[in-house]
């Protein structure tokens, strides 16, 4: 590393459970984030800071005011911006010395194997059930780990995955999930939920890629804002 880089990136060296060789680690790896909205933008930022050296983010959609409750990447200014333009700008800015590449497209069936295929990781920050089945499938398919995350009003989930464990479709048959989904501007959501939730998916990538610690898999992290609760599901 750079004299600049063992400045810059010191936090992460100091511990032991990454040190140099784990902070090598993130800056030779890429990370794709599907999803620039709540989750995605919130879990990017940690990654870009952290020095995630090449991180693509995956969206469509355009900045509305009504995001800014809860998209903190984001300013009012913004509004009407697309959001990959906007983040990625938000990413250069935070860290200079990674790479961000914008996609300004809607994963689909079909272009998913494209996409995903060459990561080291994928970071899922969808906000609806076809999208996390779309990048679940896509990496078991591919033997690629990824990072699923998930809010509604109060709640919050987490889990990773990577070969040999239970993916998103196992836990939740598309039968269900399809008939269960209720999004944000319908329910609701508590702005500071997505923060919470993306800067743990945030944690968990960093884990993987690093080595450290005991990522989520074959669990599920649930946590309750309401009543300041949380607990791990063994899947």
């Amino acid at each position: 590393m750079t004299p600049e880089q063992k400045c810059r990136y010191s936090r992460n060296t100091l511990m032991p459970e990454i040190g140099a060789e784990g902070q090598l680690r993130l800056l030779n790896s890429h990370v794709l984030v599907v999803g620039a909205g709540a989750l995605g933008s919130i879990a990017s930022m940690y990654m870009a800071a952290s020095g995630t050296g090449h991180i693509t983010i995956l969206d469509f959609d355009t900045i509305d005011v009504s995001n800014l409750q809860r998209q903190l990447s984001f300013t009012t200014g913004q509004c009407g911006m697309k959001k990959v333009e906007a983040l990625a700008m938000r990413l250069a800015e935070i860290n200079p010395d990674i790479s961000i590449t914008p996609v300004e497209t809607l994963l689909t069936t079909d272009n998913a194997a494209s996409l995903i295929e060459g990561q080291d990781l994928v970071i899922e920050g969808s906000d609806n059930p076809a999208t996390k089945y779309i990048v679940s499938d896509t990496c078991r398919q591919l033997g690629i780990p990824c990072v699923l995350g998930g809010v509604a009003q109060w709640q919050g989930q987490v889990m990773s995955w990577a070969p040999g464990y239970p993916c998103y479709r196992d836990i939740f048959p598309e039968a269900a999930g399809a008939g269960g989904f209720t999004p944000c501007s319908i329910g609701g959501v508590l702005g500071p939920l997505p923060g919470i939730t993306g800067s743990a998916q945030a944690a968990e990538a960093i884990k993987i890629l690093t080595g450290a610690g005991h990522p989520l898999y074959g669990r599920m992290l649930l946590f309750d804002t309401l009543d300041a609760s949380s607990r791990i599901l063994d899947l």
